[in-house]
């Protein structure tokens, strides 16, 4: 019995290292910046402020060290000349499940969703992979931070901002923890249900506002337990809570509907939560209601449909320009049902809102520095700024408009591999036509 379990454990053993390559992409990481770079002669769109043109942006360690239309130069600065070309800050992501999902139907590649309706200790940056297929083609289109975020019951966890260069979780992460996820119960009669929802919380809204209720509380109970007793028995579900409740972590609800969105809000105010609304499908019907709690939305994308009959056909694609409008902070995603391998249409998402009443300059922004300032690492990027990290890329056109290419790419100045899976395949079936 026991040759058998052996033999049985090789084979498995070899299955895997022969399916291994299949989820693993080529690209090598960039190694570390040894030299300062200069790029000169480019347009450089800051964002946080105006174009430079025939400009000069300088990087030595990872950081932005000068930026200007006379910035100096080191002497031994490996300059690259850029004429012609554009530069911006690396596009952001703010909230998707990239890197925890690989294919959307086989379930042995998702790892987005744990057991269990309560799961505030749970961080999602640990179970990023590396080697996903999905990071090489996101980055191919100037999408290099992301807000790896997993799903399902009601606290689903927390989520990190994860770079998309790195050999390992530990090299990706930008920051490891930025705010804890609730998916917030369904109401009766309020539309689909959104993913992540459990036919418990969609039938029984109020047993799930109770159930978050009452966590809260058990949180509040246990901290005070440990502030009187250190020797109390630590528990890592509650220990994990403590920074939300002091106010120092946000938490991101996910609610489209108005009623979900309203509770929400009260549920917040009423337990001292730092909220912000992801998806916010019905956040014009409310803009008073936000404002006046400085509450920003993560746009769930504008490549969406109407979800009810009555709805204008134009709801999702106009919604970031009323948030706009109503000064209400606000960022894009590319959310779709697809995941994580769609997230490479962030900009459409944003050149959508464009088309339907939001300024251009303001579209960008809401794709680089206001999901940095919301999600609150805008010290290091979003912009370029003297002092922040070397994340941004060179394009030959507006990354909002589809034709433009990204040439080149550099993560806290690393220089990145544009390469893909999705370039590999045009290169050899372009082969294919040319030999016939």
């Amino acid at each position: 019995m026991q040759y058998i379990h052996r033999r049985l454990s090789i084979v498995a053993l070899l299955l895997l290292l022969t399916l291994q390559p299949v989820w693993a992409h080529p690209q090598v990481p960039g190694p570390p910046q040894k030299q300062p770079v200069a790029l000169t002669n480019a347009t450089i769109h800051p964002v946080s402020g105006p174009v430079i043109e025939k400009g000069t942006l300088v990087f030595d360690g990872g950081k932005i060290t000068a930026i200007g239309a006379e910035a100096a130069i080191p002497e031994n600065a490996k300059k690259i000349d850029l004429a012609g070309k554009h530069v911006y800050p690396s596009l952001f992501e703010p909230l998707n499940d990239i890197g925890l999902v690989e294919i959307n139907s086989i379930r042995a590649t998702i790892d987005a969703q744990e057991i269990g309706q309560l799961n505030p200790n749970v961080r999602a940056v640990v179970a990023v992979n590396p080697d996903s297929e999905i990071i090489p083609t996101t980055r191919s289109n100037g999408i290099h931070l992301a807000v790896a975020a997993q799903y399902g019951g009601l606290m689903s966890g927390r989520s990190g901002v994860i770079q998309h260069d790195g050999w390992t979780w530990e090299e990706m992460t930008l920051k490891a923890d930025v705010a804890l996820h609730i998916q917030w119960p369904q109401t009766l009669g309020g539309g689909r249900r959104g993913r992540g929802g459990t036919e418990e919380t969609a039938s029984r809204p109020e047993q799930g506002i109770e159930q978050l209720r009452q966590a809260l509380v058990d949180a509040r109970a246990y901290g005070a337990a440990r502030k009187a007793d250190l020797n109390f028995p630590k528990d890592a579900r509650w220990e994990s809570l403590q920074d939300v409740l002091a106010g120092e972590l946000p938490v991101i609800v996910s609610a489209d509907d108005l009623r979900q969105i309203t509770a929400a809000v009260a549920f917040a105010e009423r337990e001292n939560l730092k909220l912000i609304i992801a998806g916010g499908y019905d956040a014009p019907h409310c803009l008073p209601l936000l404002k006046k709690h400085d509450i920003p939305v993560i746009v769930g994308g504008t490549y969406r449909l109407p979800r009810r009959r009555g709805d204008s056909y134009d709801a999702a694609y106009s919604l970031p320009a009323e948030l706009h409008k109503a000064g209400i902070r606000f960022c894009i995603s590319a959310r779709s049902r697809f995941g994580a391998s769609l997230v490479r249409n962030l900009p459409y998402h944003a050149a959508a809102a464009v088309g339907f009443g939001l300024p251009s300059d303001e579209a960008l922004k809401a794709i680089t520095l206001y999901p940095a300032q919301i999600l609150g690492v805008a010290d290091r990027v979003g912009s370029l700024e003297k002092g922040k990290d070397a994340t941004l890329f060179v394009a030959d056109g507006d990354p909002l408009d589809t034709p433009t290419q990204v040439t080149a790419a550099w993560i806290r100045g690393r220089k990145v591999d544009l390469n893909d899976r999705h370039k590999t395949l045009y290169h050899k079936y372009e082969q294919k036509y040319k030999q016939q």
